[in-house]
């Protein structure tokens, strides 16, 4: 092999991202912060006031409802699709737990003294630990409770059964705003995260393309 090709496999993007999914992370990520300004705007309007109370809430549960219905094609998508795997549970806690670690001090540590992180991406295991675990945490419990709550108080008459189930109207706003402030954190992280590549653009760029640039 020579240096030309040694360099140009070195070099060699992989397709991380495919079009689907980047089609619903994009819709996903615009509909999260209209949902965190239109939720601020609805708990605090005497100070925010950018619309009328009536407006908001219109907004604020139309937005919801594409979420919903974006999760649930995220949903057929990943369980129809090869790609499920970078969902999986976790198989092996031993490994799962070392690496877990390993990754936890490469983010408070490695990454500032120019180390590589120690999780090599691969289209079908694309996520580090910590990573596999947020999300898992996020997709499949976060994720539904913040829709029940949501549902419940868009017509609480209707869902009265569920309110009665769940102790009443103050314990299922309280939960939604608590899921709200949970999003609100991660999504700060989550940009925060995206701009740890190459350059800050890196990975924000690769979400656009599909393809990830090996380190």
């Amino acid at each position: 092999m020579n240096a030309s090709t040694v360099t140009s496999v070195a070099h060699e993007e992989i397709y991380l991202h495919p079009l689907p999914v980047r089609i619903w992370h994009w819709i996903n990520a615009v509909c999260f912060v209209l949902l965190i300004l239109t939720g601020i705007q609805l708990r605090y309007g005497d100070l925010v006031g950018l619309m009328s109370y009536e407006t908001t809430v219109d907004l604020h549960n139309w937005i919801g409802f594409i979420v919903i219905g974006n999760y649930f094609i995220w949903l057929v998508y990943y369980l129809g699709s090869d790609r499920i795997t970078n969902y999986h549970p976790v198989l092996n806690a031993r490994n799962f737990i070392t690496n877990f670690f390993r990754q936890a001090r490469y983010y408070s540590y490695g990454i500032f003294r120019g180390e590589k992180s120690p999780h090599r991406v691969q289209p079908y295991e694309k996520f580090n630990p910590m990573q596999r675990l947020a999300y898992q945490q996020v997709m499949l419990i976060m994720v539904p409770i913040q829709f029940l709550t949501g549902l419940v108080l868009w017509d609480t008459e209707r869902f009265a059964g569920i309110v009665n189930a769940l102790g009443g109207i103050r314990i299922v706003a309280t939960l939604h705003v608590l899921m709200f402030i949970a999003f609100f954190a991660f999504v700060l992280i989550h940009a925060y995260m995206g701009a740890l590549g190459k350059t800050p653009g890196t990975h924000y760029r690769e979400m656009f393309t599909g393809y990830e640039e090996p380190e």
